[in-house]
């Protein structure tokens, strides 16, 4: 039993309110999406479709499979070693797939942006659904050697519970090297590549609307409006929205992730300890961002915004037609 600690109790809560607004905000998110009737493309709009649906799977595996159940409905089947381990497969293949969505929708919008040369090859449709098939393919087989990494903590008529990791895993070479390829991978190279191509992006803005001014000075017309700059700014809004809360949301965790490893913290003198309240902070706040993307679609779509409004409507809409009927 944990320590009934503020911090524990703040998780206790904390967690069963995130699986529920998780849960509800990606469902409405894919719901309003998949209409095609927020004035995206498709191409974006299968890109935050895929997202919404990864940070759910993030939602059902991170949260209600840890953080819930074990410990609101302990000693259940899926306290079994196999059922553990499964889903610490699952739960790292969610989490890369969802980190993996956010560069690949980062990347997407640098090449419309940036680079006019890919950008009638790359702006399909057919592109987006090729990347994120792409990632959820290869994060899904990359995340499969995590089944095996974990043994029983004890076995009760036969039947194995609990898991731990098994002491090969931080010896073995192979292992030693499959666990740093998983860091790397997740979330770091997605860190430095977002930071790398919303620098990138906003050099390219600030150069090509300084060329875009000038040639509108020149045209002496100062009720010209410009479109082009217009269509673009809505994207750019949205997408250093999206890139900007993850950078913000996993900032905590990554620092901590570097401090421990330099520091060579390997535990903690209890559920005080600072370094143990950092860790799981980070962590809180890393799954908080599985929950923001519709929140960011609510403030920076006017359409989503309408659409929103419209679906909360509805109920109450039907409601009173059905009584209508009757009158």
């Amino acid at each position: 039993m944990r320590e009934p600690t503020l911090f524990h109790q703040i998780e206790d809560i904390y967690y069963p309110v995130l699986a529920v607004l998780g849960i509800s905000a990606n469902s409405v998110a894919i719901l309003i999406l998949s209409q095609g009737k927020c004035g995206l493309s498709k191409r974006i709009t299968h890109y935050l479709v895929a997202m919404a649906v990864a940070d759910l799977l993030v939602i059902f595996t991170d949260v209600i499979l840890f953080a819930v159940i074990p410990f609101h409905f302990p000693n259940t089947y899926l306290a079994t070693t196999p059922a553990t381990s499964l889903a610490h497969v699952l739960l790292s293949a969610a989490t890369d797939i969802s980190v993996w969505f956010t560069v690949a929708f980062t990347f997407d919008r640098f090449i419309a942006i940036c680079c006019h040369k890919w950008k009638t090859i790359y702006r399909t449709e057919k592109t987006a659904t090729v990347a994120t098939a792409t990632v959820t393919v290869l994060f899904s087989l990359k995340n499969i050697p995590w089944y095996f990494v974990y043994e029983p903590e004890y076995i009760i008529d036969n039947v194995p519970w609990g898991s731990i990791a098994s002491p090969s895993f931080f010896t073995e070479t192979a292992w030693v090297a499959f666990d740093s390829l998983s860091i790397i991978l997740t979330p770091f190279l997605p860190f430095i590549l977002i930071l790398l191509l919303n620098a990138l992006t906003v050099r390219h803005i600030l150069l090509t609307s300084r060329i875009r001014k000038k040639l509108l000075d020149h045209s002496k017309n100062e009720k010209q409006m410009d479109p082009e700059m217009e269509n673009r700014r809505k994207s750019i809004v949205l997408l250093f929205a999206i890139s900007g809360s993850f950078i913000l949301l996993w900032m905590t965790n990554i620092v901590y992730f570097l401090y421990w490893r330099i520091a060579n913290i390997y535990g903690y003198t209890g559920p005080n300890d600072p370094v143990y309240i950092t860790q799981q902070s980070g962590y809180m706040l890393q799954l908080l961002s599985t929950c923001t993307n519709t929140c960011i679609y609510a403030v920076t779509q006017t359409k989503f915004r309408e659409q929103l409004k419209n679906a909360v409507k509805y109920p109450f809409t039907a409601i009173g037609n059905f009584f209508q009927q009757f009158k």
